[in-house]
C-alpha cells in the first residue's frame, strides 16, 4: 500500500521502508524553533535544566511575541533567550531588528523546506507544510527532549485530502478557502490533512501559508502541501540549491477525500468565539459593527496581504470610530512594503502600522480591545477573551474583508468595491 506525504517523511526520518496509520516512530527532527515566550511564561523554565544541546545547528530561537518588550517580564525572557543561544552556540538566533513571526521567520530564512520534519514550540507550527514538509507544535516540555536527544515521536494518524479544483475568484483568498473547510468540514483532531489537485497551482505560496497555517485551529496534525512548479521556482529564488519534494503514491490511501471547487467560494467570517462549525459566507453577518479590524499575523502578515488592503484604502479613509491596526509579519515583509508604498498608503489611510510581531493577536499587546468591543481581524483566533477584555468579541476573515470593513465600520462584502486581485 503506498503512503502519503506525511506518512513519506516520517517515514524518511524513522529510517523505515515504510509507515502506516497507528505506528509509533522515533524520529530524527531537521529543526527544533522556540519563540521568546518559552523563555517567559512562568513554570515553563525547562531550558534552564539543559546541560547540553545535541545538534546546536537545528536549532532555532528567536524573539517574536512580545518585542520590542512590552513588560518587564518580557524583557527579562528576551535576555534569557539571548543568554542561552550564547551558551549552546546556537547560531540560529534572531533579535529583535532582524525578527519575524516564528512561522514566516522559518519561511524566509530557509528552514522549512521539502521533505523536512520540523518541530515548533508553537501550536501553528504546521505553517510550514506549505513547503512540502511535515511540522506541527509541542509544548516546552517536549521541546526540552527534542533540542537535548535531537528527535522526538510520532503516532502515524490516518490522512484527509483536500482535493482543489479551479480557481479562486476576485477578491476572495487563500484564508478565505480555510474559513470554508472549517465551516463546512469541521474539526479533524487527530488527523493529518493534504492538499491536491490541479486547483493548487492558482494557489500563492503565501495563500498556502496561510491555510496551513489555520489548519491549527482544526486540530490537524500536519498540513500538507505538494512540492509543484511554483513552490519549486519559489524557493531557488530563496537562494535553495537542492529540492527534496515529497509526492504522495498514486495508490496512497486516505481517510477521506474532500472535494473543493474554488469558484464557489466566496468571503467568509468565522463568528465567536470558535472556528469549527463555526464560519459563515460574509453575506450572513454583514452591517456588523466593528471597533477595531487587525490585518497581520503568521496567517495574512505577508506582503501580498498589505497590498490587498493598500489597494482597496488607497485614497480612501477608515471609518469613524474604527481603528485599523496593520502588523507585517517580518522585519523584511515590513521593509518590502515600505518601499512598494503600502505603508504609506495604510498609514495615508489612518491605519496603524506597527511592528513585525504577534502582538494582538495572542492578546499581548499592540492593539488589545476593551470591554464589549468587537474586532474583526486576520489572526488566528477568536477564542473568548484572547485579544483583550472577557467580554470582547473577536470575528476572523480575510485582508479584503477586512480593509472593506474598516472602511465602511461594518462587516463588508469586499466584492462590493473596486480594486484588489485575488
Amino acid at each position: 500500500m503506498g503512503m502519503t506525504m506525511s506518512e513519506k517523511i516520517l517515514a524518511r526520518h524513522a529510517g523505515a521502508v515504510s509507515v502506516h496509520p497507528g505506528d509509533v516512530l522515533t524520529c530524527g527532527v531537521d529543526y527544533a524553533a522556540n519563540h521568546d515566550m518559552y523563555f517567559t511564561v512562568r513554570g515553563q523554565a525547562d531550558y534552564e535544566r539543559i546541560s547540553k544541546i545535541k545538534y546546536p545547528d537545528r536549532c532555532v530561537i528567536l524573539l517574536d511575541h512580545a518585542v520590542p518588550a512590552p513588560t518587564i517580564g518580557d524583557a527579562i525572557g528576551c535576555v534569557k533567550a539571548r543568554e542561552f543561544a550564547k551558551k549552546h552556540s546556537i547560531s540560529n538566533f534572531f533579535d529583535v531588528g532582524d525578527h519575524a513571526v516564528i512561522h514566516q521567520l522559518l519561511a524566509e530564512r530557509g528552514f522549512a523546506a521539502p521533505g523536512r520534519l520540523i518541530a515548533g514550540g508553537d501550536s501553528h507550527t504546521c505553517a510550514a507544510g506549505a513547503f512540502n514538509c511535515a511540522a506541527r507544535g509541542f509544548g516546552p516540555a517536549d521541546m526540552t527532549y527534542i533540542w537535548c536527544k535531537g528527535e522526538t515521536w510520532y503516532r502515524v494518524s490516518h490522512t484527509i485530502l483536500y482535493e482543489l479544483k479551479g480557481k479562486l475568484p476576485a477578491m476572495v483568498s487563500g484564508k478565505d478557502l480555510f474559513l470554508y473547510i472549517a465551516g463546512v468540514f469541521g474539526d479533524v483532531t487527530g488527523f493529518n490533512v493534504e492538499f491536491g489537485g490541479d486547483g493548487i497551482k492558482s494557489l500563492s505560496i503565501s495563500q498556502r501559508q496561510s491555510v496551513a497555517a489555520m489548519c491549527a485551529e482544526i486540530n490537524a496534525e500536519f498540513a500538507v502541501f505538494p512540492c509543484d512548479e511554483l513552490l519549486e521556482a519559489w524557493l531557488k529564488a530563496r537562494g535553495d540549491a537542492e529540492i527534496n519534494a515529497v509526492a504522495p503514491d498514486s495508490d496512497a490511501k486516505y481517510a477521506e477525500v474532500r472535494e473543493i471547487i474554488l469558484d464557489e467560494i466566496v468571503p467568509y467570517i468565522a463568528k465567536p468565539h470558535f472556528i469549527p462549525d463555526n464560519c459563515v459566507p460574509v453575506t450572513d453577518v454583514e452591517g456588523i459593527k466593528v471597533d477595531q479590524v487587525v490585518i497581520g499575523s503568521c496567517s495574512n502578515g505577508r506582503t501580498d496581504d498589505l497590498k490587498a488592503a493598500a489597494d482597496l484604502l488607497k485614497g480612501k479613509r477608515v471609518a469613524d470610530g474604527t481603528r485599523l491596526i496593520i502588523t507585517p509579519a517580518s522585519q523584511r515583509v515590513y521593509l518590502e512594503s515600505l518601499k512598494l508604498g503600502y505603508i504609506e498608503t495604510l498609514a495615508e489611510a489612518g491605519a496603524v502600522v506597527t511592528n513585525a510581531a504577534c502582538g494582538a493577536c495572542y492578546g499581548g499587546h499592540m492593539g488589545l480591545i476593551g470591554p464589549g468591543e468587537r474586532c474583526l481581524s486576520t489572526t488566528t483566533r477568536n477564542f473568548k477573551g484572547r485579544m483583550g477584555a472577557p467580554d470582547s468579541e473577536i470575528m476572523l476573515c480575510a485582508p479584503y474583508t477586512a480593509a472593506a470593513s474598516a472602511l465602511y465600520g461594518v462587516i463588508t462584502d469586499p466584492r462590493k468595491l473596486q480594486g484588489g486581485n485575488a
